[in-house]
């Protein structure tokens, strides 16, 4: 039906990149349930990793897009 033709290799980054993130945000989660004051760095440098793994996925997409190696598409209704 349509032509997606994503570059295997960015599809993988993108993966990884997603897993990244929800690796550090776990870390983040369970240095926080663990309460100690030793943990409380070690949550705010698990997140901060998060957040600049957020914006580099964000701006690898943009990059992408701006590439032309990725296009964005509406939803079409099925006939």
């Amino acid at each position: 039906l349509y032509n997606c033709a994503m570059p295997p290799l960015f599809r993988l980054l993108v993966i990884i990149s997603l897993g990244a993130i929800i690796a550090s945000l776990g870390s983040g989660l369970f240095h926080l349930a663990r309460g100690t004051r030793e943990d409380s760095g070690k949550m705010v440098r698990a997140l901060t990793i998060r957040i600049a793994l957020s914006i580099a996925l964000f701006a690898l997409i943009m990059l992408a897009w701006y590439a032309g190696i990725i296009s964005p598409h509406g939803v079409v209704p099925r006939r």
